[in-house]
């Protein structure tokens, strides 16, 4: 079996970003190569065109185009003709896509279409309650209605999914990502800085940075030493039109409580890892997500977990367990449990305990492939 992978991003050196969608695609990419199967890997909208092999993946780079007019269409119909010629030399036996963006939206191929919803502009603007633009509704509706299958990351995104682009629920199969559990390993997971809070990922609204303030300093007030840490790159707020979310954050942290707060940015992945089994607890008081990794990378750690309460974080652990789910706007509630995993230790290391395993049973790569796996054979006989 020769499976396809259509991406705008991937975690490598030659592509020219890279964010979840892409280390998700990675994850299944190189858990597929270890089970036999074929994969060929084509990033879109890259500085250069270039072909090569690396860790058993066939990577096509195909570059961005430059038209007078109608580039929406033009580039989309490079990128299929580009695709159906090496479909045809390299016998591929199936395409998968993201809903981002609808990339596929005006493309035809003879071999089956699968798209992953790894969250759509459709789907985050519902999520948000944001107006979206109808041509990026047109484009992902499209390309949805054009494919033959569809994956989703968890039953909530998927079940969102196929009621916004009106397609049957039974034609849209569950399975999460996973992760490559060897990478993600704490040899001390009784060590770490008791106090220390850390969140990670961009720093933008629909990820409930705004919740930060309030929460940290209702922790603060209570546990003075309580220090917060932010990993992840700074953005542009949609309500405001500043140009830094980060700049109207530290506003609301205000001069006291932000000598307790600490802003890295964007860190190379290993610092990351060190900043989690450090960390006492992890926050992710997210709105708008299909799965979070994060959170799992997280949780694989062996670590205690406040996370958003909404549809999806359902799927990500379970309340009181391996992790707390709690609203991100209950500012009290939010911190009340980051102050009870501060002050008993115990309770920290047993949920982080019981978060591992949780991950190990639901988000193991190896398991995941192989339930990709089945569906593709289906897809495709």
């Amino acid at each position: 079996m020769h499976i396809a992978f259509l991406t705008p991003e991937y975690p490598h050196p030659k592509a020219k970003h890279a964010g979840g969608l892409g280390t998700s695609v990675k994850n299944l990419a190189m858990a597929l190569v270890e089970k036999g199967i074929r994969v060929s890997v084509f990033i879109y909208g890259q500085p250069v065109q270039e072909v090569f092999e690396e860790e058993g993946i066939r990577f096509h780079l195909i570059d961005d185009k430059k038209y007078l007019y109608g580039k929406w269409f033009f580039y989309r119909k490079h990128i299929q003709n580009y695709l159906q010629r090496i479909i045809k030399e390299e016998a591929i036996d199936l395409l998968e896509a993201p809903d981002w963006t609808g990339i596929t939206a005006f493309m035809r191929f003879k071999i089956p279409l699968v798209i992953r919803f790894h969250g759509s502009d459709t789907y985050f603007c519902h999520i948000e309650k944001r107006k979206q633009k109808w041509k990026n509704h047109w484009f992902e509706s499209l390309a949805v209605k054009n494919a033959q299958g569809y994956i989703a990351p968890t039953s909530f995104a998927g079940k969102i999914s196929s009621e916004l682009f009106g397609i049957p629920i039974e034609k849209v199969q569950t399975i999460h990502y996973g992760l490559n559990l060897d990478q993600f390993q704490n040899e001390n997971p009784l060590q770490f800085e008791k106090g220390l809070l850390l969140y990670i990922g961009t720093i933008i609204r629909k990820k409930g940075v705004f919740e930060l303030p309030e929460i940290f300093k209702k922790v603060h007030d209570k546990f003075p030493e309580a220090k917060l840490v932010l990993i992840g790159g700074d953005s542009k707020d949609v309500q405001t039109g500043s140009i830094s979310t980060w700049q109207l954050l530290k506003e609301q942290f205000g001069e006291g409580l932000l000598n307790y707060v600490t802003y890295l940015g964007k860190v190379p992945y290993s610092e990351v890892q060190t900043a989690i089994k450090n960390a006492n607890v992890c926050l992710f008081p997210t709105y708008a997500e299909t799965l979070g990794m994060v959170t799992i990378e997280s949780m694989a750690m062996q670590k205690a977990v406040v996370n958003s309460n909404i549809g999806w974080a359902q799927e990500l652990m379970e309340d009181g367990k391996s992790g707390f789910l709690i609203h991100p706007s209950d500012h009290d509630a939010y911190s009340d449990r980051i102050l009870q995993l501060i002050n008993d230790s115990q309770l920290a290391i047993s949920i982080g305990i019981e978060a591992r395993k949780y991950v190990l049973d639901k988000f193991d790569i190896l398991k995941q492939a192989s339930l990709n796996i089945d569906f593709y054979e289906k897809m495709i006989h």
